[in-house]
This record gives C-alpha cells, structure tokens and sequence, in this order.
C-alpha cells in the first residue's frame, strides 16, 4: 500500500499542472478579447495614434523653430534696410513667448 498516497500526490500534482495549463489559456483568450473590443471603442471614438501624435508634434516643434528664425532674420533685415535708408529703426513689436 506504499504506492497508495503517492498516487494520489501525483494524480494531484497532474491535475494542478493541467488547472495551471488551462488558466494560462483562459487568460490569453481574455487578455485577446479585451484588445480587440478595447480596439474597436477606440477606432470608434476616432483617436489619433500615438505615431501620427508624435509625427504631428515633431512637425510643429520644428515649424516653431523655424517661425523664430525667420523672425529674427526679419528683424535684422529691417534693421539693416532702415539703416541703408536713415530712418528710425521700426519699434521691435512685442511679441507672446512661444508655449511649451
């Protein structure tokens, strides 16, 4: 009878083997069909994603930086061009600081 509860450990270890197993399964399928509803409420809510954010930004960002330069540039030009002509330099306008 030596055999008698080490069977019955076994069988019960295979069976906790085989719970663990398909608990596994269970959370996969679950964790599938939580990203595709999750998917479809957020095509439906019509949100940006995060490449086209990133891009987005990336090209404002730059589009600043440029507006800046470009006004500066400006500001020398007119600077200069009064200079060339003698006339006052025109009052440099106030300008917003830039949000970040």
């Amino acid at each position: 009878m030596s055999t008698g509860p080490n069977r019955i450990l076994d069988e019960f270890a295979k069976l906790m083997t085989d719970a663990a197993g398909a608990a596994q399964g269970v959370r996969r399928e679950v964790e599938t069909a939580f990203k595709g509803q999750a998917e479809r409420i957020l095509n439906t809510m019509d949100v940006v994603q995060r490449e086209e954010f990133e891009a987005a930004r990336d090209m404002a960002a730059k589009a600043r930086e440029e507006n800046t330069r470009l006004a500066a540039r400006i500001d020398a030009l007119e600077a200069r061009l009064a200079e060339l002509t003698g006339q006052a330099a025109p009052a440099a306008a106030v300008k917003p600081k830039a949000k970040k």
